[in-house]
């Protein structure tokens, strides 16, 4: 993998100086003109979609970064959008599937590291649920965006070491799937 550029300016987006910094580890400021850009933390969902059998429903990326690996699906909030509307959108974009039930499960933070830019997020994960009839055209028909996903699988996810058994592509899925399972296992007592 190619290093990650730390993020910085050679120029001031508005007047063109060259006295641009990063400051305090959020944001950039020109010394010349005061203008100040803050590198906010972009929001960014992801769902665990049971069958109804109980598995989880993982994508196999189709791009970088982390080709290859798995992942719940999601993707990034668009402008002017809720994190439930969002993760509603990815699953018909991605999956070509509608999910119900969605519910707020909990959010860790994540680094994105695409074409030498690393970009914080705060991933916010959801539960989800497809009836039967989803759960078949998934696997047996992959309506899936091709571009995001080149394969679509479930695991039965029992214990910690199958989830860390898994080649997921973001820790934060991890975390969140280790929580799914201690609120899971919990539920059942």
């Amino acid at each position: 993998m190619t290093d990650i550029i730390d993020n910085k300016f050679n120029f001031c987006p508005k007047c063109g100086s060259k006295k641009i910094e990063y400051q305090d580890n959020r944001k950039w400021g020109c010394v010349d003109c005061g203008f100040k850009l803050y590198n906010n933390v972009a929001a960014a969902v992801g769902l665990i979609i049971t069958d109804e059998n109980g598995c989880v429903f993982f994508e196999k990326r189709a791009k970088e970064p982390r080709k290859g690996f798995l992942a719940l699906p999601g993707g990034f909030c668009d402008p002017d959008e809720t994190a439930e509307s969002a993760a509603d959108r990815e699953c018909k974009e991605e999956l070509g599937i509608e999910v119900h039930s969605i519910k707020y499960l909990c959010s860790f933070p994540n680094i994105y590291d695409y074409k030498n830019i690393r970009y914080k997020t705060c991933d916010l994960f959801f539960t989800a649920a497809v009836n039967s009839s989803a759960s078949e055209k998934l696997i047996n028909q992959m309506k899936v965006q091709k571009t995001e996903v080149s394969e679509l699988c479930t695991k039965n996810i029992q214990t910690e070491t199958d989830i860390d058994n898994l080649p997921l592509a973001f820790e934060s899925a991890r975390k969140t799937l280790k929580f799914w399972l201690a609120e899971k296992n919990h539920n059942k007592k």
